[in-house]
């Protein structure tokens, strides 16, 4: 009897069960599946993620249009590319000067399609910086840091356009690797703290954004120390700097900056000229402009200035940038040695006039 009770295909019940249980094994709650995907596209959704939507789309492409001449004195039309980004929806752009200069037409390309043509709005060759405005509105427009806060060793994602066009709105990410670099960029000898990043800087990431992981541009990617066996250099226009030249763009068209007035030399550019210096330190006054700071405070020719504001000069690229670190109208303390003996005097900055600006930037 007990066998017959056993009869009743058991081996197939025990399949069936089994193959219910693998089943339910299968099915998922769908509660769990959205937890799931939730998780995933959190973890895909990084700060990197957010500043390329954030940011990426105030950055633009700037394609500089100028006339050159051949060696036959033929004209003919370049055309170099570069980056900028969008500060004010209302259309201004910021960029390097490097990027738009010698322009007879420039065109900004939007990171929607769209090409509009740019006005010049102004520039400072001093700072690398210029101002570019486009007739549109709405525009996404990028938000600046304060550079003052920046740490060494922060992460950073720079957005430009490497190596053209073709490559728009590419974003590579690094860190913030120094502050305070400082390397000449201009005519005037200023030395300016600019920012250090390793991120990846390309040929036409001039003018892009460098931008924190709180969607805030920290500095305007500026230059590239291009060595073959030197990686991961590059640098950028801290964004109080740039802020600061913008605003006096955007409101007279150039900065202004003091000028003493002097022309000056140390042992090394009076043995550029063809002359012999033999002085111990302090740079030598060799020319006073005449109703300039200088010539008003009693400097003259033969002069040596030993010190501005207190601190020791001993280069002409220090004079001048003592003088350009203040502003228009202040008054500098300027120690002096005239045969023998010190002396020191107030000078009062003037804004230097656009020809003694031009005169100094073509003297390099």
């Amino acid at each position: 009897m007990a066998d017959l009770q056993n009869t009743d295909n058991p081996p197939a019940i025990v399949e069936e069960n089994k193959s219910a249980a693998t089943a339910n094994e299968n099915i998922i709650p769908t509660s769990t599946a959205s937890a799931a995907k939730v998780s995933a596209t959190s973890a895909r959704n990084t700060p990197v993620v957010q500043v390329a939507k954030n940011v990426g789309p105030a950055v633009v492409g700037i394609t500089n249009k100028a006339v050159a001449r051949d060696f036959f004195n033929r004209q003919f039309e370049t055309e170099g590319v570069g980056s900028g980004v969008i500060f004010r929806s209302d259309g201004y752009i910021v960029t390097n000067y490097h990027v738009i200069e010698g322009a007879h037409e420039i065109i900004v390309s939007l990171s929607d399609g769209n090409t509009i043509n740019g006005t010049l709005v102004g520039t400072d060759e001093t700072t690398d910086i210029a101002v570019v405005k486009v007739d549109a509105k709405d525009l996404p427009a990028a938000k600046f840091a304060n550079s003052d806060e920046i740490m060494v060793g922060e992460p950073v994602v720079a957005i430009g356009n490497p190596m053209g066009l073709e490559f728009q709105g590419s974003i590579t990410v690094g860190v913030v690797s120094a502050l305070n670099r400082t390397i000449d960029i201009s005519y005037s000898d200023r030395k300016l703290n600019l920012i250090q990043t390793d991120a990846a800087i390309s040929p036409g990431n001039s003018g892009g954004a460098l931008v924190n992981y709180e969607s805030e541009v920290i500095g305007i990617n500026s230059a590239k120390l291009a060595k073959t066996e030197v990686e991961g250099i590059a640098f950028a226009i801290p964004s109080n700097i740039v802020q600061s030249v913008v605003k006096e763009l955007m409101e007279k068209g150039y900065v202004a900056r003091p000028y003493l007035g002097v022309q000056i030399f140390d042992p090394m550019t009076a043995a550029r000229y063809g002359y012999q210096l033999n002085i111990k330190r302090g740079v030598y006054i060799f020319q006073v402009t005449i109703n300039s700071p200088a010539d008003r405070a009693g400097l003259q020719r033969g002069d040596i200035i030993l010190s501005v504001d207190g601190k020791a000069v001993n280069s002409v690229s220090e004079v001048r940038s003592n003088i350009v670190s203040h502003k228009v109208g202040a008054s500098v303390k300027v120690t002096f040695d005239r045969n023998g003996t010190e002396h020191t005097v107030d000078v009062t900055l003037q804004e230097i006039p656009h020809d003694e600006y031009e005169s100094q930037r073509r003297a390099g």
